[in-house]
């Protein structure tokens, strides 16, 4: 089986990091694999570390023509017999089928609720919650070619980042929240909610175009000395062996990684009831969880938590069985594996 990966995606993010983690894991489960992706020279030599060939290219806008006559060179030099395409500007620079050519079997994975316009030369689509896969089905895509397969996260422990060096008491109530800054993260939400929580600490891992406005509501908040803006964070990790509770106050948010990389690291979650933690989490039993963007009902289920060290026990215990019986690394990759061999049946 050959599988050639195509990856429009941007230097940082879920999808992103959930790219490099499938693409490693299949490596590992001995899946060839050839990789195309925008160019990043840290993700290219993280992929080529494990001797994946990886092509960089620009994937530009519809007058890039160079990056989608590469990926043909690519299909042809490699002969791959499924080619797996990572957001929309993938798929579509990806070259469709033509009368008389062999081409692999072209799937697309989605992350969100996107337009299928941008996936019309597709043959299978590929959503990772089952809501997306609903979704798919319901603008017409035929069932028969919609498939769920989940993520997964890495479940290996990490010591925890010391507070003192992010200047937090050790004894203090500390909150994790971890994504891109960006309205859709409901991440202002979470700062009015802190003002509501004396004593309690943030620390917020993400860069992304909402910075500025969130430090400045910080401020304004009176917040400065109990917010710690950690920038772009790859030890995910330590940062949560660190915390008391995982936040997750996302507006718009289709899966949340964050939710399953908290669960294996047996650190309690609050969430806001966006369609894919809502999906995710049992609410008082695998996670908390409160109405998007209600600052008080996240305050207060986020108070329950610290309050209650019996019930935020139980909140991780469960979260770690959820992980262990979907979001596992073996489980996932399995998945994945029956899918190529179906579609290329």
């Amino acid at each position: 089986m050959r599988v050639l990966q195509v990856m429009a995606g941007a230097r940082h993010g879920g999808a992103e990091l959930f790219f490099e983690r499938l693409v490693l894991a299949l490596n590992r489960a001995g899946v060839e694999q050839n990789v195309v992706i925008r160019r990043a020279s840290e993700r290219a030599a993280k992929i080529r570390a494990a001797g994946i060939a990886t092509a960089e290219l620009r994937f530009g806008g519809g007058l890039d023509f160079l990056t989608r006559l590469a990926i043909q060179r690519e299909v042809v030099n490699f002969q791959p017999d499924i080619a797996l395409s990572w957001m929309s500007r993938a798929a579509q620079k990806f070259p469709p089928r033509r009368l008389g050519q062999s081409r692999p079997i072209h799937c697309a994975r989605l992350g969100g609720y996107y337009p299928l316009k941008y996936y019309r030369h597709c043959d299978h689509l590929i959503g990772n919650t089952l809501d997306i896969v609903d979704y798919i089905t319901s603008q017409g895509w035929p069932s028969a070619r919609a498939h769920y397969l989940p993520n997964f996260v890495d479940a290996v422990t990490a010591p925890a980042v010391p507070r003192a060096t992010l200047r937090t008491p050790t004894d203090a109530p500390l909150l994790l929240a971890m994504g891109r800054l960006h309205p859709n993260k409901g991440f202002d939400v979470l700062l009015t909610a802190l003002a509501q929580l004396p004593g309690a600490y943030l620390w917020l891992a993400g860069e992304g175009p909402q910075e500025h406005s969130l430090r400045s509501q910080a401020e304004r908040l009176r917040l400065t000395d109990r917010v710690r803006f950690l920038g772009w964070r790859d030890d995910g990790p330590a940062l949560l062996a660190a915390a008391d509770i995982l936040v997750c106050p996302s507006r718009i948010e289709p899966l949340g990684n964050v939710v399953i990389e908290a669960w294996a690291q047996k650190t309690p979650v609050v969430a806001a009831r966006a369609r894919g933690p809502a999906t995710l989490i049992t609410d008082q039993i695998s996670g908390l969880l409160a109405d998007c963007e209600d600052a008080d009902a996240l305050a207060c289920a986020i108070r329950r938590v610290l309050s209650d060290p019996a019930f935020a026990a139980d909140l991780a215990v469960a979260g770690r069985k959820a992980y262990e019986q979907d979001f596992t690394e073996t489980a996932v990759v399995a998945r994945y594996q029956d899918f190529f061999e179906k579609v290329t049946r």
